[in-house]
C-alpha cells in the first residue's frame, strides 16, 4: 500500500508533490478538500470564523507533515485526522468555547459564539455523510457543543463521518474501548439535547426544503412585511424556542410572549416598520433575511437573519443573527 501506484489519484499526486516539494501542486490537491474540511471544523467549533482559521491551520500542518503521508490511509482520512486535532488543540487553548448557562426562567444553555454557515460554502459534490441536513442544522451544531471536546470529536468521526472505532481511536490516539465509552456517553447527551430529532445521521437525508417549509417561510415574510402581528403569532408554536445571537440565552416562551417582546423592544413601531424580506437557506434550514428601511432612507438595509425550524407546519425554533458583520453569507447589503 506504500506504492503510490496503489493509491487513489489524489493520494498518489500528493505523495509526488510532497517528494518534489511542489507547493503549487500541493495547494491544488488540498484545495479540493477545503469545503468539507471547513464543514468538519465548523461542526467541532460552531463558529464560521474559527472554522476558516482551523482549516488554514490544517493546511499548514499538512504541508509541514507532508513527508509523513505514506498512503496507508486515504488522503481524505489523513486530512480529517489533522483537522480534528487542530480543532482539539484550539479548544484546549480557549476557555470560552463552553455553552454559557443563562439564569432565566425557562432558559437553556446557549452557545454564544454560534455563527450561521452559508449553504453556498458547502461542498459542491459532497459525500452524503459530509453535509446530511441534520448534521449542519443549528440544533445539531449546538448539541455537539455541549460535549467535551474529545467526545465531540468521537461523535462526529463515528456517527457523522461513519468511521470505524479503530480508525477513530488511531486518529485521536485513544484505545478502542475509550472511543466506545466516549461515544456511548456522547449519545446520551445528544439525545437529551435533541429529543425530537432522529439521531441516525448516517441514513440518507434529503437536502431540499419541503413544500410546507417553503410555504411557511413565505407566510412569515408576508406577515413581517405587513407588520401583521396576529399573522406572525399564528405561525409560531406555543412552546417556541427563541434566541437572538450573539445575545446569550435560548428562551422557551409562548408565541404571544415572543411577539410582545418584539413589540416592547420597538420592533414594528415607527422607524422599525418598513420591511422587505427575502427567502433563502442557511445551515440547510429555511431562513428569512430581513431588510429595514429607516425614515428618509431610500434603501432597505440588511438587518437580521431568521433561521426557522419548522415542525408540523409551525415555527418551533427561531434563531436570529445580526447580519451586518457576516459578509461570508454573501447577502446583498441593500435592497
Amino acid at each position: 500500500m506504500n506504492d503510490a501506484s496503489l493509491l487513489g489519484d489524489d493520494g498518489a499526486a500528493f505523495i509526488a508533490a510532497a517528494r518534489s516539494n511542489d507547493a503549487a501542486r500541493f495547494a491544488l490537491i488540498t484545495e479540493h478538500y477545503r469545503r468539507e474540511l471547513q464543514v468538519h471544523c465548523y461542526r467541532m467549533l460552531a463558529n464560521y470564523d474559527d472554522a476558516q482559521d482551523m482549516t488554514q491551520e490544517t493546511f499548514l500542518r499538512v504541508w509541514n507533515k507532508r513527508e509523513s503521508f505514506k498512503g496507508r490511509a486515504a488522503l481524505r482520512t489523513w486530512l480529517h485526522r489533522i483537522a480534528t486535532n487542530a480543532c482539539l488543540d484550539f479548544l484546549d487553548k480557549r476557555n470560552d468555547r463552553t455553552p454559557v448557562p443563562v439564569e432565566l426562567p425557562g432558559a437553556g444553555s446557549e452557545v454564544h459564539y454560534l455563527q450561521p454557515y452559508p449553504d453556498r460554502m458547502l461542498p459542491e459534490d459532497p459525500q452524503e455523510s459530509v453535509v446530511a441536513r441534520e448534521t449542519i442544522e443549528l440544533a445539531f451544531i449546538v448539541a455537539v457543543q455541549h460535549l467535551p471536546p474529545r467526545q465531540r470529536a468521537v461523535v462526529i468521526l463515528r456517527d457523522v463521518l461513519g468511521w470505524p472505532a479503530s480508525k477513530t481511536a488511531d486518529a485521536l490516539e485513544l484505545t478502542v474501548a475509550s472511543v466506545t465509552s466516549a461515544l456511548q456517553r456522547a449519545r446520551v447527551t445528544m439525545r437529551e439535547q435533541l429529543p425530537d430529532r432522529r439521531l441516525d445521521w448516517r441514513r440518507p437525508a434529503t437536502h431540499e426544503l419541503s413544500n410546507d417549509e417553503r410555504v411557511l417561510v413565505k407566510s412569515y415574510i408576508d406577515a413581517h412585511e405587513r407588520n401583521d402581528l396576529d399573522g406572525l403569532t399564528a405561525l409560531l408554536r406555543d412552546d417556541l424556542r427563541f434566541a437572538m445571537l450573539p445575545d446569550p440565552g435560548t428562551l422557551v416562551v409562548t408565541a404571544a410572549d415572543a411577539v410582545d417582546g418584539w413589540v416592547s423592544s420597538g420592533l414594528f413601531q415607527h422607524g422599525y416598520d418598513d420591511w422587505r424580506c427575502i427567502a433563502t437557506t442557511i445551515n440547510r434550514m429555511p431562513a428569512a433575511v430581513l431588510y429595514l428601511r429607516a425614515p428618509g432612507d431610500p434603501e432597505y438595509r440588511l438587518f437580521t437573519i431568521a433561521l426557522l425550524h419548522i415542525v408540523d407546519g409551525k415555527i418551533a425554533e427561531l434563531t436570529g443573527f445580526d447580519a451586518a458583520d457576516k459578509p461570508w453569507l454573501g447577502l446583498p447589503a441593500t435592497l
